[in-house]
């Protein structure tokens, strides 16, 4: 299987890139299942439904989130009955929605998409190592999967790393967002799970993470809010990361990083 991973999607921006860039992606590379994370998509924090809808069009089988899930408030209501909408699965119970969720790809193929936010320097959250893991137990890979992508939402780098080693032989791919900075450590793990600490974001990078530079840069000189942050609407670079899987088992043979377009272009690769 060919499996595609975009980043957050940061604003406008970072839809703009999806929706011109993602359709022409598939057709050329052929890929099978294809996630997004998309908690940041509408003017930086959370989801509306009709940029989620956007998202979806543009060949998104499966949207995630994080910690800005329900930013949005009709996110609570609308995710209910979006099942290819996903939250982070260490939420409370009781939280309106879902946390993993398996889905048929273009071919057929069964795909297990897990979302989860981490612990640290974050929010206050169930754990997720063991809420990850419940729900791959109940559909392995090689079984009633024949992909797993775990998309964890986490700032800590180490904690991407330990939940990578943690699911190493047991999922496709364990990949990170949240920081919207891409890593340099895309690999395939011991046991062959294809792994990249942070997919980076699908956004202008021409900013601080996403934003426009003039309040970030004034809080950090200041400590004063002097107003709202608002998306940077320059052209983005769309970042994610391609694996491809072995049919017979559902590991990884080949992980790729992804980045097109805006300040961080390089050549398409030939994947």
């Amino acid at each position: 299987m060919r499996l595609l991973f975009l980043g957050d999607v940061m604003g406008r921006a970072g839809r703009d890139a999806v929706a011109e860039r993602l359709p022409g992606l598939i057709a050329r590379h052929g890929f099978d299942f294809v996630v997004v994370n998309g908690e940041n998509a509408s003017h930086g924090k959370g989801l509306i439904e009709s940029h989620f809808q956007a998202l979806r069009d543009a060949g998104a089988d499966i949207v995630t989130l994080g910690d800005h899930a329900f930013d949005q408030r009709e996110a609570l209501s609308y995710i209910e009955r979006e099942p290819t909408l996903i939250r982070p699965i260490n939420y409370a119970p009781g939280t309106p929605g879902r946390g993993a969720m398996l889905a048929e790809g273009r071919n057929g193929h069964r795909v297990l998409v897990v979302n989860a936010l981490g612990r640290v320097f974050m929010p206050p959250i169930d754990d997720p190592f063991r809420a990850v893991e419940a729900a791959i137990a109940a559909c392995p890979l090689g079984e009633q999967a024949d992909a797993i992508i775990v998309d964890f939402h986490t700032e800590a780098t180490s904690e991407i790393q330990a939940m990578g080693h943690f699911l190493d032989g047991r999922a496709s791919l364990v990949v990170g967002t949240h920081t919207h900075i891409p890593t340099a450590d895309h690999r395939i793990l011991k046991g062959g799970t294809a792994f990249q600490a942070d997919a980076g974001m699908c956004g202008d990078f021409d900013s601080i993470i996403g934003t426009d530079t003039e309040e970030p840069l004034n809080r950090f000189l200041t400590g004063i809010p002097n107003g709202r942050f608002s998306p940077a609407e320059g052209e983005a670079t769309l970042c994610g990361v391609m694996v491809e899987t072995d049919p017979r088992t559902g590991l990884a043979v080949k992980v790729m990083p992804l980045r097109l377009g805006g300040v961080l272009a390089q050549a398409e690769p030939g994947f």
